[in-house]
Order: C-alpha cells, then sequence, then structure tokens
C-alpha cells in the first residue's frame, strides 16, 4: 500500500505503509538511534509525536515482549528508510510490522530519512500528517488544520492508580509522569520498595508511606502543563531526597522558581556526548526531550549545574547546594553504555540512607 507524510508548510514525502492502515497527526521529531527501535516506540515520553528514524534499516532484529518500556505504544506514527519483513534474531517473537498494526500505529516506510531530518534541524519541530490510505494532497492538507497534537499527554500515559512494589530497601515514592520500565527496574534491582503515584496525586498522599525518597520520571511534553506536580515537588524537595529524570529534571527546575524553554528540534537518540561536570568525565547518554532547562534561570535559585551536553551546551544535571535533590536531563536507565550512568541511581539510594 502507499504512504504519504504530509507536513505543516506544504512538503510532501511519499512511500509505502505499513502498519495501522489509518491517518494521523502528531509533532514529527527524529530519533538517530542504531538500534532500540522497540523501546522508542513504547516510550511513553513520545506521546502524540511522529518518529523519524535516521538510521536506515528498521526492523531487523523483530520484536519482543521483553524489550517493552510500556506496556503500549503513545506515539502516533513511525517513519523508516527501509522495514524489515524478515527479522532474525532469537529472541524475536514477530515483525515490527506486526506490533504497529496490533497497538493501532500507522507506519511509512521508502522515505528520505535523513533529508527530512536534515529538514527538521533547519526548521525546527513540524507539525505533520501520516498516511497510508489513498487520500489525496487536499484531503490531506484538511486532515491537518482540523486535527490537533495532544497537548495533555502526561495525563494519558501516567498510571491511573497507586501501585506498590515490595522490596527490602530504600521506600520510594515514585512520580509516574510516564514512566519507563527500565527506571522502576534499576530501582527494583537496588531493592527498593517502591510505591508508584498518579501525575497528580496530592501532596498528602505521595508523604503518607513516608518516603525516604521520591523519584521523578521521564514523561511527554511541555514541564509547565503539570503545574499541580510542581507545586508538590517545590514542597517534596524540602522534606525528602529527590531525584529527577526529562521531565522529572524539568519540573525540579520549575519547582524552585527556573525555567524551561522548548529547544528547536531536541534531543532524541542514544548517542548523545554529556560532561559530568563533578567527576570530570564525559558519558555518552540515551536522549529523548524536546524542552530544556534554562541555565541562567537556576542559578540563583540554589542549584549547581552538574552535566553539560557537549553538542550545545544546554543544561543535562543539577543538584541543589543544600538541599539533598538533583536531576539529569538524559536516561541513565537507557543503557548506551550500557551502565555507565547508572552511578546516578546509586546516587540516590546513598542520599535516601
Amino acid at each position: 500500500m502507499d504512504g504519504i507524510l504530509y507536513m505543516e508548510d506544504g512538503t510532501i514525502y511519499k512511500g509505502k505503509g505499513f502498519g495501522k492502515i489509518g491517518t494521523a497527526v502528531g509533532e514529527l521529531v527524529f530519533n538517530t538511534s542504531m538500534t532500540g527501535y522497540q523501546e522508542i516506540l513504547t516510550d511513553p515520553s513520545y506521546a502524540g509525536q511522529i518518529i523519524n528514524m535516521t538510521y536506515p534499516l528498521i526492523g531487523n532484529y523483530g520484536v519482543n515482549s521483553k524489550e517493552n518500556e510500556s506496556s503500549n505504544i503513545y506515539a502516533r506514527g513511525f517513519v523508516v528508510k527501509s522495514i524489515s519483513e524478515t527479522p532474525s534474531n532469537y529472541m524475536s517473537e514477530e515483525k515490527l510490522s506486526s506490533l504497529l498494526e496490533k497497538m493501532g500505529v500507522i507506519g511509512v516506510w521508502d522515505i528520505d530519512t535523513r533529508r527530512l531530518t536534515k529538514k527538521i534541524r533547519n526548521n525546527g519541530t513540524l507539525k505533520c500528517v501520516i498516511s497510508n490510505e489513498q487520500l489525496s494532497e487536499d484531503e490531506l492538507k484538511a486532515y491537518l488544520q482540523n486535527n490537533d497534537v495532544l497537548v495533555y499527554s502526561v495525563k494519558e500515559v501516567s498510571t491511573k492508580e497507586i501501585i506498590h512494589i515490595k522490596g527490602n530497601g530504600s521506600k520510594v515514592a515514585l512520580l509516574d509522569f510516564g514512566a519507563k520500565s527500565n527506571i522502576i527496574n534499576n530501582l527494583k534491582s537496588r531493592d527498593c520498595d517502591i510505591t508508584i503515584f498518579p501525575y497528580d496525586a496530592s501532596y498528602e498522599d505521595i508523604m503518607s508511606i513516608n518516603p525516604q525518597g521520591v523519584f521523578l520520571s521521564n514523561g511527554p511534553g511541555d514541564p509547565k502543563v503539570v503545574s499541580k506536580a510542581i507545586d508538590n515537588v517545590s514542597k517534596i524537595i524540602k522534606k525528602v531526597p529527590t531525584f529527577g529524570i526529562c521531565l522529572g529534571h524539568q519540573i525540579i527546575a520549575l519547582a524552585v522558581g527556573g525555567d524551561t524553554y522548548k529547544m528547536k528540534f531536541g534531543h532524541r537518540g542514544g548517542n548523545h556526548g554529556v560532561y559530568d561536570i563533578d567527576k570530570d568525565k564525559a558519558y555518552i547518554t540515551s536522549q529523548n526531550h524536546g524542552y530544556a532547562v534554562d541555565a541562567e534561570s537556576v542559578k540563583d535559585k540554589g542549584m549547581i549545574i552538574t552535566h553539560i551536553n557537549l553538542n550545545d551546551n544546554t543544561v543535562e544535571g543539577m543538584r541543589h547546594k543544600e538541599l539533598p535533590v538533583f536531576s539529569v536531563q538524559f536516561h541513565p536507565e537507557g543503557a548506551p553504555g550500557p551502565t555507565d550512568t547508572g552511578y546516578l541511581f546509586d546516587k540516590f539510594i546513598e542520599l535516601m540512607n
């Protein structure tokens, strides 16, 4: 079947379709990872977005139930250069195209994804419509104008109920803004007793378990939208050790009175260089975010910048001068090293103890 991608500036890319048959609107972003397409698709932080993969060969090793970062795919679409229908891997359970069809995600392949990436880099993130139905250009334009991307997607991906995972170690309250499974696995592997709360849980409910520490997870969209969580975190950081990753990092910045901003095209991939100032050491990190912390806005709010991005010098980590509070923009659970930045979870355990 045919596939097409229509951008808000009128640019059209034609290819072939796979996955679910349909049409969807989303924010078009690119990811530079060579592997990990299944983890990328099932990362809740991609809610409302259409993912363009720069690496040309996707689906080669199939998919399996063990590698999912969540139980669903919240992305609106998937764009690749070449899709493999004959995966080869001893762990493979099904084809990527079958997973997309089952999860209701629209795919387009045979697109020059690197050319598309250069357009995003030059012009910034753009809204687009993706379709593998037989729609005319006028119909696609009308569909794009009459439909919008998700603007409050944390609500869609967060847990709806409190979940307890028993452990014999430190008692952790995890605020779920779209937490990846591997974050929870990293806490479980350190024997933490974990209670997962919805993103909009009250301060009283969170503190009712007497946590030794609070973990703020990753999640999609603009951190300023989750205003209740920002208010809660402003109180929490004065009471217990707090560790934030990605969206959680941005929420800490806002909670201390700092600011965040939308980036031109964000950071998404498994190959982003980050410099740890305290350790005087560089790491390759996994990242997925379209917003960043304004460095100047937090410096007079008690925060010290601890990590910077080696490509554009944006803030990648910070800690409080006095309180046991720290955060990173990248994903230490993302395994690009694969365990290089796991020390951050150990740091959290030490603070709680």
